[in-house]
């Protein structure tokens, strides 16, 4: 869910307790009063009634540095059904995959005009990365995005391809032409690529993974550039995914 973009003097204040929880992206804290004031666009007074309540239930801890996201957000998140059944059925294979090619591996769903990580096993030898689980990233800039992307519905598709494009490094795709082309070469082969769109030195190779004939979610390896290397990278990539497909068919 995105961060609330009213004004925030004609919000409910349901709407302006979830505008102090997002604050806390993407560190989960710590956070100063005066950040969560500054960042919300709220009075102090307000942010501080919010925040008092919101340590009340659990949703936010306080402690002497500053105020931390709560452990009953992480126990709430941990049971949200799609989340936690696809994680299920994906752990295997993405613990085979790693075993495989011991590299980082990424599971990731859709939000929108982002791909959200919801698990990530990481690598021995591997190298900065951009992505953590519960984080963000742009569609177009990231192997598990466009794998996403190109088996979305049609109509999504030609909304992205009309908006602006986000760019985090200069290979990022902004060109709509190329990134139309792109998503037919995945749609195509089953497979998405990416070569330091998201990160400077890094690729990747993702899948996407499919339940009752929509796709819910993406599978990917990343590696440094100097040990990409698609051909032996892909089977097992494309194998994964197919895997983790068939396992939540066989659980609806």
């Amino acid at each position: 869910m995105r961060s609330v973009t009213r004004n925030p003097d004609r919000l409910s204040m349901l709407e302006k307790s979830w505008l102090v929880l997002d604050a806390f992206r993407p560190t989960g804290g710590p956070l100063r009063l005066i950040d969560v004031a500054q960042h919300c666009h709220l009075p102090k007074t307000t942010a501080f009634r919010l925040l008092t309540e919101l340590t009340e239930i659990g949703a936010v801890a306080r402690k002497e540095n500053g105020y931390y996201l709560g452990r009953r957000l992480f126990e709430l998140g941990s049971i949200v059904p799609l989340e936690r059944d696809l994680r299920h059925a994906a752990l295997p294979f993405m613990h085979d995959l790693y075993e495989a090619t011991r590299e980082t591996i990424h599971l990731g769903v859709r939000d929108g005009l982002d791909v959200v990580y919801v698990e990530k096993i990481r690598g021995h030898e591997s190298f900065s990365l951009p992505s953590r689980v519960g984080g963000r990233l742009p569609l177009t800039c990231t192997g598990v995005g466009k794998a996403l992307l190109a088996y979305s519905e049609p109509e999504f598709i030609e909304e992205v391809l009309a908006r602006p494009l986000r760019r985090l490094t200069p290979h990022s795709i902004v060109d709509p032409k190329r990134l139309e082309e792109v998503i037919g070469q995945v749609q195509a082969a089953g497979l998405a690529y990416e070569r330091e769109e998201a990160q400077r030195g890094g690729a990747c190779i993702a899948a996407p993974v499919f339940s009752g004939g929509a796709v819910v979610a993406a599978l990917s390896v990343s590696v440094p550039l100097a040990r990409f290397h698609p051909t032996r990278l892909a089977p097992a990539v494309k194998t994964a995914a197919l895997g983790v497909s068939r396992a939540l068919t066989r659980s609806i």
